[in-house]
């Protein structure tokens, strides 16, 4: 068992607007509540790149920002070369990509003459938001974009993990879904947007929010949340998932958590920072 430092956390989502203000939910000192997102920004990126991105694009970015910007490796006000982002690693996890995108090309193929739109084309490759990321902040460091269904976050998590300690260097994970377009939603219903983003370090800092300890198991049932609603959310989201996680670091618990979907299964040992 090889362990990680989280040193920060971003969040977004429904009632979850921000890592800060959501731990007081995650804590369970106040009962969730699922406000509407605020308006979804991409401010890090040129101007020409920001009038073309989509929501997904732009949940992603948002909480990667976050998370960035708590550990102090980002600040809009610097040029990238003075930011420590441009050194860190990362990991895009995500069930199903840019759904809006997929839908409008789908229905462009429906019509006689085919209109697919060259930025809809460019935008349709899973690893859109990591090369959106790799502009607003000048990282050239690798990156990596995977899916995995319902269990994004878990390989996700898994990925970032074998990523930093192979590499002995800081990764970003950022794990996000959104809810699918008619008519593809019929077949895949997820109910409210999510992003996570999750700065991991190898070595041991005193900044940590968590230390994490990572286990492969052959087959547990996964942590489940006492919030209805919070609990609502974890299972109609795949980045959700993380949810049990977050909830442990926020609560600065020592313990367990399990995380088992689509058959990548872990067993996360968290201490507190």
């Amino acid at each position: 068992m090889t362990s990680l430092t989280v040193e920060s956390v971003g969040l977004l989502a429904p009632g979850l607007a921000g890592w800060a203000a959501s731990r007081a939910v995650l804590t369970g000192e106040r009962p969730y509540q699922p406000e509407p997102l605020p308006a979804l920004s991409a401010a890090l990126l040129p101007a020409n790149e920001r009038r073309r991105v989509t929501a997904t694009i732009k949940l992603a970015l948002q909480a990667a920002q976050e998370a960035m910007t708590q550990a102090a490796l980002l600040d809009a006000g610097l040029s990238p070369e003075a930011q420590g982002a441009t050194a860190v690693r990362a990991v895009f996890a995500s069930s199903g990509g840019d759904s809006e995108v997929l839908d409008k090309i789908c229905t462009a193929l429906t019509q006689s003459d085919r209109p697919v739109s060259p930025v809809h084309f460019h935008q349709s490759v899973h690893n859109t938001p990591s090369g959106y990321w790799s502009i607003a902040t000048g990282c050239t460091q690798p990156s990596l974009s995977l899916s995995a269904y319902d269990g994004s976050f878990v390989g996700g998590l898994l990925e970032a993990a074998a990523l930093a300690w192979a590499e002995a260097a800081r990764v970003l994970l950022v794990a996000y879904d959104l809810p699918l377009p008619f008519p593809l939603s019929g077949r895949r219903a997820i109910i409210a947007p999510f992003a996570v983003a999750l700065l991991l370090n190898p070595a041991s800092t005193r900044r940590g929010l968590a230390t994490l300890r990572l286990a492969s198991i052959a087959d547990q049932t996964a942590d489940r949340l006492e919030d209805v609603a919070l609990e609502t959310l974890r299972v109609a989201n795949p980045a959700a998932r993380s949810l049990p996680l977050l909830r442990a670091i926020a609560r600065q618990a020592a313990g367990p958590v399990v995380l088992s979907e689509s058959g990548v299964r872990l067993r996360v040992e968290v201490e507190p920072g």
